[in-house]
This record gives structure tokens, sequence and C-alpha cells, in this order.
């Protein structure tokens, strides 16, 4: 379709996985569609993430040998949320989404998304964890791709800034683009699929409580646009106070060689010929970069008895209470804090089942993987204050944070940032990881919607035209476990644009 018409069958608001599949769905359904989004380019926090795609019953899984089926997968997901959390699933909506996640997945491998698996995470029963290579921006290339086959162009740059109505319908949007003000109409209906609100302070704080901004986030355009639009249609939002997070995560890593890799043209059909032959032990040192490069580092690290000190060099806070921690952290001088480690708690951590951080299955990363990967994070020595001035922290302050600590393991008693005292004294050689910072990873609130992804209002009624998908629509569903999020994003995706290019 031409990127100048303002008039489609749908219209979708947002390109990152969600919407682009909507909108690839839709063309293949025989529908014409116009995709707009704010930022530069399209992948949204899709575009952004590891690239897990957790799915029972695919192809993937017959070939490697996997017997598995959705109905075990609906059971098997209930145990990976807390259970005052889990208790606030939409259970309907979410079995109906497992139960189509396979065909969605199948739907990858045939639009050419390579993926490496499948892989085990307890407490799923089978390897259901599909691994998107080189990473989740294939999901984004391989979209836009085949949606320029169909003459569409993803509108960037484009901000929709409210929806238009007629005799109680939504019939399209009203959007600042670079040449101007202007309306998109759509025929069938309006897909809002803008992601999340990890950015929006002031939703973080409505729903969730003020003490909760401040904190960073993945995507610096997940403010909360979707959801801000369902609201003024006069639509439900549900579970806007469930957010993964706050939890530390550290710096994000240099872009590497597999951040560049390309997901389309010869050098991705030379990754597709080669790396399904390569050997495991090849493919988890593949794997280890992305782990080392953005997962949180393990609560384990302060219950063995690391500490967290700020960039005065300080303690603030009860290491091993979590959630205070991070809110502690969020108040610190730059956000920052930095994760002491001494030999004892250094040699645990090199060997399972003691690891610095995980993508379950995939790989796990110790202390030499750190120091080897992320040169960036690490500083070592048996000099304390080396290490700590060269971590660009006052090493006076940091000697004296240490010292205070062992006084206190010494006595048995209760520190000076309240945190018990059990275990050996911290002694050098030394490691100091960081900086760290407080995320706010991903949102869990959105549209209430029905089956068919129509946004409903608090009585339950759909608003005709609306459609909701992705983060934006997650309906009430408690998407805990890795690949879950990325899984409902394109499923939702492939659905509603199905049944709106079919019509």
């Amino acid at each position: 379709m031409n990127a100048a018409r303002d008039q489609a069958d749908v219209v979708v608001v947002g390109a990152g996985g969600s919407g682009l599949a909507a909108a690839l769905a839709t063309c293949r359904a025989g529908g014409s569609v116009i995709i707009i989004d704010k930022a530069d380019q399209p992948g949204g926090t899709t575009g952004l993430a590891v690239g897990s795609f957790t799915a029972a019953g695919t192809t993937l899984q017959a070939r490697s040998g996997v017997v598995d089926d959705p109905a075990h997968h609906i059971e098997d997901v209930a145990g990976f949320a807390p259970p005052a959390c889990e208790a606030r699933n939409h259970a309907e909506l979410r079995a109906y989404f497992l139960r189509h996640a396979a065909a969605a997945c199948n739907w990858l491998e045939d639009l050419g998304v390579l993926f490496q698996g499948p892989m085990p995470e307890p407490p799923n029963r089978a390897p259901r964890m599909h691994n998107a290579v080189p990473r989740a921006h294939a999901y984004i290339s391989t979209f836009v791709r085949h949606l320029a086959r169909h003459g569409v162009e993803v509108q960037c740059r484009t901000r929709v800034v409210g929806l238009e109505t007629r005799h109680g319908r939504v019939t399209g949007v009203v959007a600042e683009t670079p040449a101007g003000r202007r309306t998109f109409h759509a025929r069938r209906g309006v897909v809002l699929a803008a992601g999340d609100y990890a950015a929006a302070d002031d939703l973080i704080a409505r729903f969730k409580g003020a003490e909760f901004t401040g904190m960073r986030h993945v995507n610096p355009q997940a403010t909360g646009d979707g959801q801000r639009m369902v609201e003024s249609a006069g639509g439900a939002l549900v579970n806007m106070d469930i957010t993964y997070g706050p939890e530390l995560r550290f710096a994000p890593a240099p872009q590497g060689l597999l951040d560049r890799w390309p997901t389309r043209g010869p050098a991705a059909w030379l990754a597709r010929a080669l790396i399904p032959a390569l050997p495991g032990a090849v493919v988890r040192a593949v794997a280890m970069r992305r782990v080392v490069a953005w997962q949180h580092p393990e609560h384990n690290l302060f219950t063995q008895g690391a500490i967290l000190v700020n960039a005065k060099g300080e303690r603030f806070a009860d290491e091993t209470d979590p959630g205070a921690r991070e809110l502690a952290l969020a108040r610190q001088p730059g956000a920052s804090g930095w994760i002491i480690l001494d030999a004892r708690i250094q040699q645990m951590f090199s060997a399972w089942p003691n690891f610095i951080s995980t993508a379950p299955s995939i790989a796990y990363a110790y202390v030499r993987d750190y120091l080897r990967l992320r040169p960036d994070l690490c500083r070592a020595g048996s000099d304390l204050a080396r290490v700590a001035t060269a971590a660009g922290l006052p090493g006076s302050a940091v000697i004296a944070a240490v010292a205070a600590r062992n006084r206190a393991l010494a006595a048995g008693s209760i520190d000076d940032v309240g945190r018990s005292a059990s275990g050996p004294a911290l002694t050098g050689p030394w490691l100091i990881l960081g900086p760290a910072y407080p995320y706010i990873t991903i949102t869990e609130g959105g549209a209430s919607i029905d089956l068919t992804c129509r946004v409903l209002r608090p009585d339950g009624t759909p608003i005709p035209g609306l459609y909701a998908i992705g983060q934006n629509g997650l309906g009430g569903q408690i998407l805990f476990g890795h690949g879950l999020h990325i899984a409902w994003a394109i499923t939702s995706g492939m659905l509603v644009g199905r049944a709106l290019g079919g019509r």
C-alpha cells in the first residue's frame, strides 16, 4: 500500500513485534493496512529483547523429538509467578493465547526466522523456549521485509495524539507526522500495539506508587501511549500496578559482533545455513554474550555475603531485601550502585550452582565470564582502595564500608543498614562489579480485552472498532517466565490481523 494514503482496512499504532505481526497478518489475509510508530525506526521493546519465544506443540519441538501439548503448558505456566500475583491472572485469555502460540511460532519459521532450541525452563515439563537467531531483532527485520513485499512501509516519526470516533465507533487516529497533522481512517478497526509504560513515571506513580518512579527502563519510547488512548475511549485498564521490577541490572554492554550481525541479506542466509550445524558449545558461547550483556545479577550474590555501595562508596540499604534495595538505590547519587565480592564469594560464584546471571538452560555466567566478557563492569585486585578507585569510587569510603560490615559480622549483630550479620569476614582479593541500576523492565498492565482482542469498557462491553494487542492489550494475563511476552505479542498480532484482514 502507498505510504501517502490515509485510509485502509486496518490502522495499527506501534511497530514493535505485535504491531508488525498484526500488519503482516492483515496483508496476508487480504486486507489493507497503515502502520505508524513515533520512533525513528521499527522495533519497539521486542527489538531490544534477547528473543525467546515460549510455546508448546511447535514444529521445532517435533523435529527435536520433544512431545508436548499446550494443555500441559497452560498448567505449567501457573508455577512461575508468586501466588498472590498469579491469582490475578485472566485464566481464559492466557489459555487461549497458549493454545495458539505454537501456530505463531511455526508462522515465524515459515517467514524465515531461525530459532535455536527448544530449551528447558522449569517448571515447564518440556523444553519450550525457542531463541531467535541471532537476536530478537530478527523478528522485526523479517516482518519489515515481508511487509515491503506487500507494498507496506512503516510510517515512523508519527505520533498518535487522539482517536477518531463516529457514532460510538473508533474509526481512525489523529497523528502528528513530519509533514503535519493527519487523520488516518480505518474501515475495519484500529489496533493499539504501542507497548508498555515502563518509561512513564506519571502512570507508574498513579497505579503503583510515587516511590517507584525514577527507575531506569529498557525502552525510552514505552510511555504508555496506548494505555492512555484506551482510557480516553472509555476502556478499562487492568493489572496496572504489576511490573517486572524494580530489579538490579548492569549497564548495557557495548555493541559486539552479535549485535551488528545482519538479519537479512547474504550474511543472514549464511547464519541460517551454519548455525544449525555448530557445536552446542559454540552456540552457548554466543548466548553467553547475551547473558552478560543484559541479564540481571542474581539475588543470591547478596544472600551469600556481597554488599552494595553507592557512588560515594557508602552502603545505604539491606542488600538482602529485594525491592526495598532497588527503591533505596533509586534515591542514591546517579541511582547507581556497585557490588563488592570478596575472595570467598568470588570462589562460590565460579561454578554451579552459584552464577552471577543466567538465561535459564541457555547459559550461566560466572565470575570468569564477567572478567572476560564485561571488562567495562569489572575491577579486581588485592588492594581494596586501588580496586575502588579504578571503579570510580572513593577508596577510603569503600574501606570504611567493608570494615563496618566486618565489625558487625564479628559481633553477630545487626549492622548500620539493618542487615543481619552471619558468616565469615570479607577478605581480599576483591572484585567490584558495576555500575548497576534499578530498572522497571516491563509492565504487566494493559487494556481489558476479549478473546478477539476487542477493547472492553469497565462494564465488559466492547468498544466498536478498537483492539489492543501485545503489552498494550495484556488483558489481565500474568506472563511471568522467559519468552511469554514476545510470544503473546506476536500471537495476538497474528490473530487480530487475520481476523480483521479476512473480513
